[in-house]
C-alpha cells in the first residue's frame, strides 16, 4: 500500500471535520488512501501545496486562479463537484423593489461580500463592468467579514443581505448556494427576490502540482469518481459536501474569473 495522499482543505465550518474524516474512511478501502490537513485560510493552503507539504488542495476558484498564476500554469485540476460546474452569482433585492436586470442597478447601492469571494465580490464587479456600469454608476458597499475563506462561510453574504434589510443598500450580490439555502431553510422568508442571475462558471476543484505523478493521481481520481449517490455510506459524505457526483474539471468555466482578476488588478500573491 502506498503512502496516503495528503489533501489540504480549509476549515471554514466545523462540518469540514466529519466530511474529511468520512473521505479518509472511504479512501482507506481503495488503492489510494488519503489523510488530510486543515488550514485556516486559502493562502496558507496554497502555500503548503507549492511547498510540497500536501499533495492535493481542495481549492476555491480564486485559489485555483492564484495557483495557476504562481505556477505559470503548471498546476492541474483533477476533479470537481457536479455543482461546481454550474455555479452562479445572484443579485437580490427586497421583495417589491421593482429592480429588473443588472442595468437597473444604475444609481443604486450594491452590497458585496468579502473582497476575496469570487461569487459575492470579484465576479459581481466584473459583470457590472460588462454591463457598462462603472464605479460612478453603482455605489459598492463592501462587507469583508470572512476574508481568507473566499466567502465559503457565507457570513459576508448574509451580512450583505442584512445591509439591504437595514436600507443601507438597495441590493446584494450572493452565490447561488446561499440563495438556494435561504429557500430550503426558510431564512428571511419572503424578504428578498432575485432580479438577475449570472452565467454559470466553475467553482472549486482538487488542485495538484506536476510532482504528483499519474501513478498516484490516477488511482485516486478513479476512486473519487467511484463514489456512488445510491450507496448510503457514500451519500452521507456527498450530501455534506454538497454534490451528487464528482466530475472532471471544466476549465473553461474559470475564464470569467481570470479576466476579472486581471482587469481588477487582483494579485496572484496572497
Amino acid at each position: 500500500m502506498s503512502e496516503p495522499l495528503l489533501v489540504g482543505a480549509v476549515a471554514y465550518t466545523p462540518n469540514v471535520v466529519p466530511i474529511w474524516e468520512g473521505m479518509r474512511d472511504y479512501f482507506a478501502d481503495t488503492d489510494a488512501p488519503i489523510d488530510f490537513i486543515l488550514y485556516s485560510n486559502y493562502g496558507r493552503q496554497v502555500d503548503a501545496l507549492l511547498a510540497g507539504s500536501i499533495d492535493l488542495a481542495w481549492n476555491t476558484n480564486l485559489a485555483w486562479v492564484r495557483t495557476v498564476g504562481q505556477t505559470q500554469g503548471a498546476c492541474r485540476a483533477l476533479a470537481m463537484r457536479d455543482t461546481d460546474t454550474v455555479f452562479q452569482t445572484v443579485l437580490v433585492a427586497r421583495a417589491g423593489s421593482n429592480l429588473d436586470g443588472i442595468e437597473s442597478l444604475r444609481g443604486k447601492r450594491l452590497a458585496l461580500g468579502s473582497r476575496d469571494s469570487a461569487q459575492a465580490a470579484i465576479l459581481p464587479v466584473h459583470y457590472l463592468q460588462q454591463a457598462g456600469l462603472n464605479g460612478d454608476s453603482v455605489e459598492l458597499i463592501r462587507i469583508d467579514s470572512d476574508v481568507g475563506k473566499h466567502g465559503d462561510t457565507g457570513r459576508s453574504e448574509l451580512d450583505a443581505l442584512r445591509a439591504v434589510l437595514a436600507e443601507r443598500a438597495d441590493a446584494a450580490a450572493i452565490g447561488i448556494n446561499t440563495w438556494e439555502a435561504m429557500g430550503r431553510e426558510d431564512l428571511m422568508p419572503g424578504a428578498f427576490e432575485a432580479f438577475w442571475t449570472s452565467p454559470t462558471y466553475s467553482h472549486c476543484n482538487f488542485t495538484a502540482l506536476p510532482s504528483l505523478g499519474a501513478d498516484r493521481a490516477g488511482p485516486w481520481v478513479e476512486a473519487l469518481f467511484a463514489m456512488d449517490w445510491e450507496n448510503p455510506r457514500h451519500r452521507e459524505i456527498l450530501e455534506m459536501e454538497g454534490l451528487r457526483k464528482w466530475v472532471p474539471p471544466e476549465l473553461d468555466g474559470y475564464a470569467s474569473l481570470f479576466e476579472a482578476v486581471e482587469t481588477q488588478g487582483i494579485s496572484f500573491q496572497w
